[in-house]
């Protein structure tokens, strides 16, 4: 699916000002996939309407949004490991039980809900779950970049409807 002939190249990289704007959308892409309130669909969508290669856009896209749900698996296990000493201060208000149960709670209706990753909040809460109740880095990275993927062809056909 091309938006426009220029995109359907081989070379996805005409020169740096393309690099720039490949890495600004990993960049946003990670840092909006963490627990920070960004949004990469704009950028994202921006870079569509320019001649910009859509496979190279899907990957940037999708790897710095699956980068960015790793850094909240990770901040998940370093709660679980952790969150005895974070009892003792009077403005965290997350208790080891409220901790232990939303393992369970995530044990309980399974791993496959990493594939809606890409929602904004629940994604980022699923995500941390997700180290919080051990699961594997690998099957995290695997569907919640199955997910983030899904999410970007989508909002590309979505684009590419608007503009034809």
């Amino acid at each position: 699916m091309c938006l426009k002939a220029a995109s359907c190249g081989y070379l996805p990289y005409r020169d740096g000002v393309d690099m720039f704007a490949y890495f600004s959308l990993f960049a946003i892409a990670f840092f909006a996939a963490t627990l920070l309130p960004l949004s990469s669909e704009v950028l994202f969508g921006a870079l569509l309407t320019q001649e910009y290669s859509l496979a190279a856009l899907l990957f940037w896209a999708t790897l710095g949004n699956t980068l960015g749900a790793c850094v909240n698996w990770w901040l998940g296990t370093l709660l679980r490991n952790n969150y005895s000493r974070l009892e003792i201060y009077r403005w965290i208000q997350i208790k080891g039980k409220e901790i232990e149960r939303a393992g369970v709670w995530f044990n309980r209706y399974g791993k496959w809900s990493l594939l809606l990753a890409w929602a904004p909040v629940l994604g980022d809460a699923l995500t941390v779950f997700a180290g919080v109740a051990r699961v594997p880095f690998w099957q995290l990275a695997m569907l919640a970049g199955v997910g983030k993927f899904a999410r970007y062809l989508f909002i590309a056909g979505v684009a590419a409807a608007l503009i034809n």
